[in-house]
C-alpha cells in the first residue's frame, strides 16, 4: 500500500471513530460528486485527528468552538455537535462550550450554535433543558 492509500485509510478509521457511520456517509456522499476533494479531505482529518497530544473528546470541544466562532459553518457544526457526542462529550459540556463562544465570538454565533445543538439533542433524544440549576451572576471584583 502506497503512502497515498496508507494516509486515505487512516483518515477512513478516524473519521469512522469521530463521527461513527455518519462520517462515512458524509465522506461517501462527497466521493460522488468531488472524489479529489473527498481523498484530500479524510486524509487531512486522519492526520489531525491521529496525533499525539488531545484526545478525540479534546478536539472535539475546540472543532465546536471554532464551528461556532466562524458563525458561517452551521452544517459542519452539526455533524461536530453529533461526533462530540459519539466520542463521549456530556451534553452540559459541549452547551458551555458554545455558550463560552457568546464571549468570544458574539451572541449571534452563540445563539446560531446554540440553536444548532438543541436541534442535534433533539435528534439524539436528550431532553432541554439539562439541568435546573440557575445561572450564576458574574464575578466583580
Amino acid at each position: 500500500m502506497n503512502l497515498e492509500s496508507q494516509r486515505y485509510e487512516r483518515g477512513l478509521r478516524m473519521l469512522a471513530a469521530v463521527d461513527g457511520p455518519a462520517g462515512i456517509a458524509v465522506a461517501e456522499g462527497l466521493a460522488k460528486s468531488f472524489p479529489a476533494f473527498e481523498r484530500y479531505l479524510v486524509g487531512t482529518f486522519g492526520e489531525v485527528h491521529a496525533r499525539e497530544g488531545l484526545g478525540l473528546r479534546e478536539r472535539e470541544f475546540a472543532t465546536v468552538a471554532a464551528l461556532c466562532a466562524l458563525g458561517n459553518a452551521l452544517p459542519q457544526l452539526r455533524v461536530h455537535v453529533h461526533a462530540a457526542l459519539h466520542v463521549g462529550c456530556k451534553p452540559e459540556e459541549i452547551v458551555e462550550v458554545v455558550m463560552q463562544m457568546a464571549v468570544y465570538a458574539g451572541f449571534p454565533a452563540a445563539l446560531n450554535g446554540l440553536f444548532v445543538v438543541r436541534e442535534v439533542f433533539a435528534e439524539a433524544g436528550i431532553a432541554l433543558p439539562l439541568a435546573d440549576r440557575p445561572v450564576s451572576a458574574p464575578c466583580v471584583r
